[in-house]
């Protein structure tokens, strides 16, 4: 600025009005305002989170539904869970199964104006503040109501003394007063309230806390047992000296006096009782004055579980159904439910102790059910590696785990039900395709073994030994997406964006669903939704829901012959020379098929089979998730788990077998006799849903199928048959040719279709696979003896193990299965090369 422009003189402008200052008022207007609306924000917001105070009804819920299994025996009361997430799963008693002066002595202790508050005691609310005024250690205060509902309504809140909690706590008090007795809100407090550890369970209620310090029931303690257990409710601690509490007791016995619920000779005589509390070793002059106490066993008060720890996973399911198909008034009804269940106590038994017997991993559970094929009725099941202390969380039902090559037979099935055989083959060579997320944009799958043989493998075989790379050909050639869509039929989670890994086990899942759809193949295709309520009735009789009016014939996922030729396959996996790999799951005197399934790191441990009459799941791994050992292998881990809870289910049950449909026939292909579908196109060949970007060139082999259809020639119909079929002979001993034939021994012949079982080799000159070396397990796969799965027991009901070969009926069951050449059930011997 120029010094022109600094001298320059300005004129004053108008003079500002002066500010008027806030009167005193105003601001203390202002200030109140403002303090209030902040608490009554709060306080909208806390009103509109209260929870419905009915939910306590369900309280009685606990103690008088009745569960029973299918067969009408009586399994225990029916634990239910509140909205905040605490369980009642115990027997709840009323106060005509107590000592009358329990409840006095509690009331006494607790809460003396009970009878007379409407729950807000302002006596003791006005004694705790002033206390807090003075100084003192805040106590008192809180009613009876007050903790029934902190101890579930508001369990999510009881960790501290908060505005909020105190707030909602008295709200819902009053709204409670209203609606329950006062009988109603003792027996709840009553049995909710915790009394000390007993070992395996914690003491909760009364009756718990008499069956642990005094070995009786609530309905059997004395006035003094009862004041002895009134002293612990505000704090079990005290347990651990009964010398310094014990002035405790004639304190109460006093108030209990003055309030006139005994006489002063009860309480004398109380007094004198020389009563030992479990664990203790006391003495006693003759007015009832301690002279020694000492603590000789602190676990003398451990009692087994006073609850339902039986099937305690498959009612967690049960009462979310229940939830789902009943109305909100069923559960509030006076005299509680009687619910007879899908469950079939042997199987929930048996599948419990296979859980218990268990040898898995450090550090693994496991999760398993076993379903009814045919309705869906969920049999039993076990969330977790049962223990003394097992958790909630069940494995079974919802938890979501790779499936491993589990996932296999649904690939398979798809094939088939594309107009795929099982003796189509796939080259097992190593392969790469092009993939946009993959290391290097390929994806190169590898066989479990980490090798490959270079030569052409049937589904059949590729199943049995649960070989990678003719699977994930195989699903290349069918299109991922058709497999895709299957998988969503079946009711899968599929995002859309997998790619060919998902054919081999990258699929999510749970024991439960698995299980569900294994069953789809023996019971002729049909998918069923899992179930496990067979009919609910009130105390009155009424039926309120009946299973029977609600079945459906299943969803159809499979058509009947690929169900069928599905189940010929599974069963090849536990029975075939060439698998191996589930042949721990076999059942003396049962037909058994299934599937082995190892995920990446081991970190999934899968095995899921079928029987004509059950089917059943077992999954194995850590909860947190996690690798497991390397030598850990689902058959030898899994499969002996499925194996024991499904032969405990099956235990006395009558003998069922899979109904064989028209138009499926069995054939004999590359050494086994398979079920194949007739009367139906062959698929195209080609292939466009992946671009194969490098492959190894397969070895110069002759493929292991023996057997191959006439191919016609140019001057013949090609939709005529003339009876005859075109085979590889082995020209030194006249039979069918296989993959150790050498080439120059090896001739085409045409002979009749009829006459192809003289072409082959007969069963006892195959070596003795315990003998022979290609056929001994690798070093890390345990040696199990395995009974003879062709002998059954002695039974009216038990399949005729004769084979006819006659064409049956549609409907007609199969008759069981014999063992042809190259397909005798292994021996110890019989090894296997991939999971």
């Amino acid at each position: 600025m120029s010094s022109a422009k600094k001298n320059v003189r300005r004129k004053p402008g108008p003079t500002p009005p002066p500010r008027k200052k806030a009167s005193k008022w105003k601001v203390f207007w202002m200030v109140a305002g403002i303090a209030l609306i902040f608490p009554l924000i709060f306080v909208v917001k806390w009103t509109l989170e209260l929870p419905n105070y009915r939910e306590l009804e369900r309280i009685k819920l606990a103690s008088n539904t009745k569960v029973l299994d299918r067969n009408l025996q009586y399994l225990g009361t029916l634990p239910v869970t509140l909205p905040t997430g605490v369980k009642i799963d115990r027997n709840i008693v009323g106060l005509e199964d107590m000592s009358p002066y329990l409840p006095m002595a509690i009331v006494t202790s607790e809460d003396r104006r009970f009878f007379q508050h409407y729950g807000l005691d302002f006596i003791g609310l006005g004694r705790s503040l002033l206390k807090m005024v003075m100084g003192e250690r805040l106590e008192g205060g809180s009613t009876i109501t007050n903790q029934v509902i902190k101890n579930t309504l508001l369990s999510e809140l009881s960790g501290g003394r908060t505005l909020e909690r105190k707030y909602k706590e008295w709200i819902l008090s009053v709204q409670v007063e209203r609606y329950f007795s006062k009988d109603e809100i003792l027996i709840d407090y009553l049995n909710l309230i915790y009394l000390g550890s007993g070992g395996y369970t914690d003491l909760i209620g009364v009756d718990m806390a008499a069956r642990g310090y005094f070995g009786k029931p609530a309905k059997n303690l004395s006035l003094a047992e009862s004041v002895y257990i009134a002293t612990l409710v505000p704090s079990a601690r005290r347990y651990f000296d009964y010398e310094a509490y014990r002035p405790l007791m004639k304190s109460l016995l006093n108030r209990m006096v003055e309030d006139g619920r005994i006489t002063q000779q009860q309480a004398d005589a109380a007094w004198k009782e020389q009563i030992r509390p479990a664990g203790w070793r006391v003495r006693y002059d003759r007015e009832g004055n301690l002279l020694a106490a000492e603590l000789v066993n602190d676990k003398a008060k451990n009692i087994r579980p006073n609850r339902n720890t039986f099937a305690s996973h498959y009612l967690q399911q049960l009462e979310k159904q229940l939830r789902d198909i009943l109305p909100s008034s069923a559960f509030t009804g006076t005299g509680g439910l009687k619910v007879i269940t899908a469950m079939d106590k042997q199987a929930q038994e048996s599948i419990e102790q296979a859980s218990r017997n268990a040898r898995v991993p450090s550090g693994a559970t496991m999760g398993a059910a076993i379903v009814d094929p045919y309705t869906g009725d969920v049999r039993a099941m076990v969330g977790q590696k049962l223990d003394v202390f097992s958790r909630e969380w069940n494995n079974a039902a919802q938890s979501k785990r790779q499936v491993g090559s589990s996932i296999k037979p649904l690939l398979y099935a798809t094939a088939i039900e594309e107009g795929y055989q099982q003796f189509h083959t796939e080259l097992d060579a190593p392969v790469s395709f092009k993939c946009a997320g993959c290391p290097n944009g390929v994806y190169s799958p590898k066989n479990f073994s980490q090798t490959s043989t270079g030569q052409e493998t049937t589904l059949r075989s590729s199943l049995d030994q649960s070989l990678n790379l003719p699977t994930v050909r195989l699903a290349d050639r069918i299109g991922i997406d058709t497999f895709k869509d299957k998988l969503r039929d079946l009711g899968f989670e599929v995002q859309g964006n997998e790619g060919l890994s998902l054919s081999i086990g990258t699929l999510e899942s749970n024991p439960l669903k698995m299980a569900l759809v294994y069953a789809s193949f023996v019971n002729g295709g049909k998918l069923h939704e899992p179930n496990y309520v067979l009919k609910v009735e009130n105390s009155n009789g009424q039926v309120l829901y009946d299973a029977e009016n609600h079945r459906t014939d299943g969803k159809r996922v499979w058509k009947e012959q690929t169900a069928f030729v599905m189940w010929d396959m599974l069963r090849g996996v536990v029975y075939d020379r060439t698998g191996g790999l589930a042949r721990n799951a076999q059942i003396s005197g049962r037909l058994v098929g299934g599937k082995t399934g190892t995920t990446n790191d081991v970190k999934d441990l899968w095995f899921v089979g079928v029987t004509p009459e059950l089917a059943g799941a077992v999954w194995v791994g850590k909860e947190e998730g996690g690798a497991m050992p390397e030598n850990s292998y689902s058959g030898v881990i899994a499969a002996p788990i499925w194996r024991d809870m499904m032969a405990g289910a099956l235990r006395g049950k009558p003998y069922k077998n899979v109904v064989r449909p028209s138009g499926v026939v069995f054939e004999s292909h590359a050494g086994y006799r398979m079920a194949v579908v007739k009367d139906i196109p062959p698929p195209q060949q080609n292939n466009n849903t992946q671009v194969q970007t490098e492959e190894t060139p397969p070895q110069e082999t002759v493929p292991d199928a023996t057997t191959q259809e006439t191919t016609p020639t140019p001057d013949t119909d090609p939709n005529a048959d003339d009876g005859t079929m075109l085979v590889i002979l082995d020209k030194t001993t006249g039979y069918l040719a296989d993959a150790s034939t050498p080439v120059e021994n090896r001739v085409e012949r045409r002979i009749r279709k009829e006459d192809l079982d003289s072409f082959v080799k007969p069963q006892e000159v195959q070596p003795d696979p315990s003998t022979d070396p290609s056929t001994q397990p690798e070093p890390s796969v345990e040696e199990v003896p395995i009974e003879d799965p062709t002998v059954y027991p002695e039974d009216s009901t038990a399949p005729d193990p004769t084979v006819e070969e006659v064409p049956l009926e549609q409907g007609q069951p199969d008759p069981a299965f014999e063992n042809p050449a190259g397909q005798a059930p292994p021996s110890e011997g019989s090894g296997f090369t991939g999971e």
